[in-house]
């Protein structure tokens, strides 16, 4: 365990792929340095922004080694290691916690549209990968999955397993959701953190929480949001968001996590922005507006590598 809960800017750390559709461990390498120079208070590996569901289990090996060897301690680590066998998560846990992960990440077990465990394999599947390791557990509650977690579950999971200190709540409703989970496990979560690219950040922050994951697009602009607002300066953290908001919009709603990749590209830090068929590249249109939208801010993201 950290001295002090984990909080703050964690944003997730995007794969980077040749045109080819081959990992770019060169533009990887890059990523990992840009993310540090943007003062970030961790990152997270392999999760959905990290295309996670387009990776073979020999390259989450190999992304988790160059990752962990790049980032060499600069900053905590986060790992995520969804999947739906607890056996497999499992493992995927003690991997990284032996590579150097500070904190491990897991969704709900969940395959497809229907295959999902009760709230009682749920609790069972979480339980089963913390007694695997001894670093922190950040449940993800995302809609991805398309399984519900009560405040009930989640408060559970929280005051009952010892690692689970950390919650990542990107669900219709955040706040809410966030207010009620701290009103009933209480000291048993050390982290309530949002989602979702930061889109509901101001009202999470009133909600109680103490950290976000947004994409490597800006978190360097994000983070004076959270900074002057747990430092008690609510209408400078206000007037920050109010400026990146729009850009935070559109790259939720218009992009998704293809945004930080054209501007990694458009940055220097990575050689292209593919994506992983079937999903699509970028349409032109989206680019050009998304662009427009970040120059004025200049994010480092877009001029790392210049």
């Amino acid at each position: 365990m950290a001295d002090s809960p984990y909080s703050g800017v964690f944003p997730i750390v995007p794969t980077p792929f040749a045109e080819s559709g081959e990992l770019d461990m060169e533009s990887q390498r890059r990523i990992i340095d840009c993310m540090v120079d943007q003062g970030n208070d961790g990152i997270c590996l392999l999760a959905n922004y990290s295309e996670q569901f387009a990776l073979g289990d020999g390259e989450r090996e190999t992304l988790l080694d160059v990752c962990m060897d790049q980032n060499a301690g600069r900053l905590p680590v986060i790992v995520t290691c969804s999947h739906y066998s607890t056996r497999i998560a499992a493992e995927r846990a003690v991997r990284a916690e032996a590579a150097g992960a500070s904190m491990l990440m897991l969704m709900p077990p969940y395959h497809g549209a229907l295959l999902k465990a009760d709230e009682e394999g749920v609790f069972e599947h979480f339980q089963a990968v913390a007694e695997a390791v001894s670093i922190p557990i950040m449940v993800q509650d995302a809609p991805l999955s398309g399984v519900q977690l009560s405040v009930r579950l989640l408060a559970r999971l929280a005051r009952d397993i010892p690692q689970i200190d950390y919650l990542k709540i990107e669900t219709p409703g955040t706040a809410d959701k966030l207010r009620a989970l701290i009103e009933t496990a209480g000291d048993a979560i050390a982290g309530p953190f949002d989602g979702e690219e930061s889109i509901t950040l101001m009202a999470d922050l009133d909600a109680g929480a103490t950290g976000t994951m947004c994409s490597a697009l800006l978190p360097d602009l994000i983070k004076p949001v959270v900074d002057h607002y747990l430092a008690g300066r609510r209408k400078e953290a206000a007037y920050q968001y109010n400026r990146i908001l729009p850009l935070i919009n559109y790259e939720n709603h218009q992009c998704g996590l293809r945004a930080c990749k054209a501007v990694l590209k458009e940055g220097g830090v990575i050689k292209s922005d593919a994506v992983r068929h079937p999903l699509a590249r970028l349409p032109e249109p989206a680019r050009i507006g998304l662009l427009e939208l970040v120059r004025p801010l200049e994010p480092l993201a877009l001029r790392w590598g210049r």
